[in-house]
This record gives C-alpha cells, sequence and structure tokens, in this order.
C-alpha cells in the first residue's frame, strides 16, 4: 500500500470520528459555507433548530418556518453568545455562537439553556418578592428606632446609634435589591434627551456635599453632546459612581468628574486618587455584593450592589463599563456610549454654560 493511500486511509478515519463524536453531542453544530448554505450539521441540529442532514443540504441557515429570530441574528453580524428562541419550539431559549473557520467558512453551536434561563427567573423572583417584603418591616423598626431620643437612655445611646445605622443599611440593600431586580425584568428603557450640562452640575453638587469639603472636586465637559436614555436610571448610575469615589478616596484627594467625545462615541468618567484596586479583583467588580475589601466596604457603608446596578443600567443603553485602576494610586471608572446615543447640544439662555456642537471648551466648577 503506497504512503498516499495509507494516509487517505487515515485522515478518512480520523474524519468519520470526528463526526462520530460530533454526532453524540448534545449541542446542535451547524456548518456553513460563505453564503450561508448548510453544509452539514449534526442531529441535535434537527429538535433544536430545525435543520436535518442530508435532507436540507443546501438550504440557507435562517430561512425555515419560525427561523426569523435566527435569520435576524445572523443578520445583526451574530452578536457573541447571543439567545433566541428555538424555531423549532418557542419555550426552548438557545445560547448561540458563530466561529470562522477555513475559507469564509462558519460554525454555528446552539445549546439549550432553558433550564438555567428558568432557574434564572426563579432567582430573580425570589429575590424581588424577599426584598418586596422585607421593605414594610425593615420601614417599622426604622421608624421606631427614629422615635427613640437617646438623651433619654444615655446608657443605650451607643447601641440605638448603631441599630439605627445597621436599620439604614439594610434598608439600603433591599432598595438596591429592588432596583435590579426592575432592571434585570427590563428589555428597553425611556428614550428622552439628557441635558448633559445640567446633569453633569447636579452631580458634580451631590460630590461636593458628598465631600464635606475633604476632596477637591472637578467638572471637565468637553464632549458638547447631550445623551439619548433615561435621565432616572443614567443618573443613579452616575451618581453611583461619584458616591463610590468619594466614599473610597482619603481626605485631602481629588475626584474629577469628566465628559469627553472619543473616536468611538463619547465616555463618561469618574477619577478618583484613592485606595485603587488590584488587578485580580477588576474582573469582578460588578457582581452583586462582591467586595474588595468586606471591612473597609462595610465601614464606609457601601451595599456590594452599586456597580451591579450601574452595569445593568448601561447594558441596557448598549454601552458598557470599563474599569482601569492602580493600586494606591486610584480609579477610573468609564461609561462608553456609542455614536448613536449622542445628540448635538442646543445653546439655552438658561443661565448655565453651554456648548455647540463640535466645541471642545473645557468646563470647570
Amino acid at each position: 500500500m503506497s504512503a498516499d493511500r495509507e494516509r487517505a486511509q487515515r485522515l478518512a478515519g480520523q474524519l468519520h470520528h470526528l463526526r462520530t463524536v460530533a454526532r453524540a453531542l448534545p449541542d446542535a453544530l451547524v456548518l456553513m459555507d460563505g453564503a450561508g448554505r448548510l453544509a452539514w450539521c449534526n442531529p441535535a441540529a434537527g429538535p433544536l433548530l430545525g435543520l436535518t442532514w442530508p435532507a436540507d443540504r443546501g438550504a440557507r441557515v435562517g430561512q425555515g418556518e419560525g427561523a426569523a429570530a435566527l435569520a435576524a441574528w445572523l443578520a445583526a453580524g451574530a452578536p457573541e453568545s447571543d439567545e433566541i428562541a428555538s424555531p423549532v419550539d418557542t419555550e426552548v431559549r438557545l445560547q448561540l455562537l458563530l466561529l470562522p473557520y477555513g475559507d469564509a467558512c462558519r460554525l454555528l453551536l446552539a445549546r439549550d439553556v432553558s433550564r438555567v434561563t428558568r432557574l434564572e427567573q426563579v432567582r430573580r423572583d425570589f429575590v424581588a418578592n424577599v426584598s418586596h417584603e422585607l421593605r414594610t418591616p425593615l420601614t417599622v423598626i426604622h421608624g421606631y428606632l427614629e422615635l427613640l431620643d437617646p438623651k433619654d437612655v444615655p446608657a443605650l445611646a451607643p447601641v440605638l446609634g448603631e441599630m439605627r445605622t445597621q436599620s439604614e443599611r439594610m434598608r439600603q440593600i433591599v432598595e438596591d435589591l429592588l432596583t435590579l431586580s426592575h432592571l434585570e425584568m427590563q428589555h428597553s428603557l425611556p428614550q428622552e434627551r439628557i441635558a448633559m450640562t445640567a446633569q453633569l452640575d447636579s452631580l458634580r453638587r451631590e460630590a461636593e456635599a458628598l465631600s464635606q469639603g475633604h476632596h477637591r472636586v472637578t467638572l471637565e465637559d468637553g464632549a458638547a453632546f447631550d445623551l439619548l436614555g433615561s435621565p432616572k436610571e443614567l443618573h443613579s448610575a452616575f451618581s453611583n459612581l461619584v458616591s463610590n469615589a468619594v466614599r473610597y478616596t482619603p481626605a485631602g484627594g481629588t475626584i474629577a468628574i469628566r465628559w469627553k467625545r472619543t473616536a468611538a462615541g463619547a465616555e463618561y468618567s469618574v477619577v478618583d486618587s484613592g485606595y485603587g484596586i488590584p488587578a485580580e479583583h477588576l474582573p469582578r467588580l460588578t457582581e452583586r455584593f462582591y467586595r474588595v475589601s468586606s471591612s473597609r466596604s462595610r465601614a464606609k457603608g457601601g451595599t456590594g450592589l452599586g456597580l451591579s446596578i450601574v452595569k445593568h443600567v448601561l447594558s441596557l443603553h448598549g454601552a458598557e463599563l470599563r474599569i482601569e485602576s492602580t493600586l494606591g494610586k486610584g480609579s477610573t471608572f468609564t461609561c462608553v456610549f456609542q455614536p448613536e446615543r449622542l445628540l448635538p447640544r442646543s445653546v439655552k439662555n438658561d443661565g448655565m454654560t453651554s456648548l455647540r456642537a463640535g466645541d471642545g471648551r473645557r468646563r470647570r466648577p
């Protein structure tokens, strides 16, 4: 037997082995050519995507009955790890991934994540319901604590003070959990013009009030654009970053609030000269209740939910949160917005300094 024949048989055997493995997978594997036509698929593609081999060979993927969501996902550029309803059963949720290979070919992977989705919904409902039920008794407890005057019982003054502090902290945690639950159930938010001149001035005043003169607060407004989005939710996210900067920056430090235009859109940043965050903690900062230092966070009054709220708000606006930090030197939290969210700022005679579109001047307090 010639060497070429042996090589051909070996490759054929390996190909058969790979196809056998692919057929056994519970996830759908679909090979597509450069035009998006079916080149091969495993048996799992049938119940998940409605594609069978070889009956659908050469058919365009996403063109069948009930495949509108799949077609839209492919037409949108196949966002990584997106989730859609199955073309076969709308109750089945699929996680999709599209990978290029070879000469303009693509591999479509589809996984049934219905059970995970249901469990996630159960978790959301549980958190929302428990938080709602806790709100009333906590309000009552806090109200009675406010009625107790430490002057009437001097010996219990420290105890009453601590009880009030912890009651308020529990109330804030419940409110933040309710806010998160509300955001997780939203697929979109109201779209309004957000006047960034007034927004930034408000954020600066908040920072100065929280700082009580212990920090140098500056404002740099060089974008000359307003934002399109939900005023309430975005102000909450922006304010959260400001309060974190004040909370974790020692007295005498600086806090800069910045709104600037970039080649990719615009960025809202809060820069502080605080403690800084070790690099290994940065990827997990937006997780619920994640703390870099538990003792410091509790002493400063944080709930551990603020950055999770910021991340969800930005996600609903098609934006992202970028975090940069150097231990001992400070941190920068940046909200990155796409160009479609920007509106040229109009000039209004409202007693504030406004900027015309294209004007890159900076404003400082």
